[in-house]
């Protein structure tokens, strides 16, 4: 099954959306997932359809409380990830998984962080891994994983809009 169609079945019931973006911005394509929620509110699309856009950077467990008062019906996660593929790649990874692959920027473990979240509450959570190239100090991300974030953008809002 493509990402797209993975994506597609995950947020076929969502009434509202939060996508958090995690990474240090500091350190190349670590800062992924800010750079796709900055490109996300500039879009203009966030408050429609109840949609919710969340730059965490390094600190997801800042916004707990957040993501709870909002009751999202649905929440994506995406960040840098080592999963072993070639840069740029991206897919959704299982909660389950979290032990295998390589996040290390975050004060909190996202697996502590989605079993927290899931505590006590009644939304579905997906976790979208892009393969970084490179977690130098850079502000900039490689030209694979700008491109992969685009198309990340590009399929979300196909499916949300």
């Amino acid at each position: 099954m493509s990402f797209e169609s993975q994506l597609e079945d995950f947020l076929a019931d969502c009434s509202k959306l939060i996508v958090l973006g995690v990474g240090n911005e500091l350190k190349c394509d670590d800062g992924v997932g800010p750079f796709i929620i900055k490109r996300l509110k500039e879009d203009g699309i966030e408050n429609k359809k109840s949609l919710l856009f969340i730059n965490a950077e390094t600190v997801p467990e800042n916004f707990t409380g957040k993501i709870r008062k909002e009751k999202p019906t649905h929440l994506i996660i995406v960040d840098a990830c080592l999963m072993g593929g070639k840069p740029g790649d991206i897919r959704i990874v299982d909660k389950h998984d979290f032990a295998n692959i390589g996040i290390s920027t975050h004060s909190m473990s996202l697996s502590f962080f989605v079993r927290y979240l899931e505590k006590d509450t009644d939304f579905g959570i997906i976790f979208i891994g892009i393969e970084p190239e490179s977690m130098d100090y850079s502000e900039n991300l490689t030209e694979n994983v700008e491109k992969t974030a685009y198309e990340f953008i590009d399929v979300l809002k196909g499916i949300i809009l």
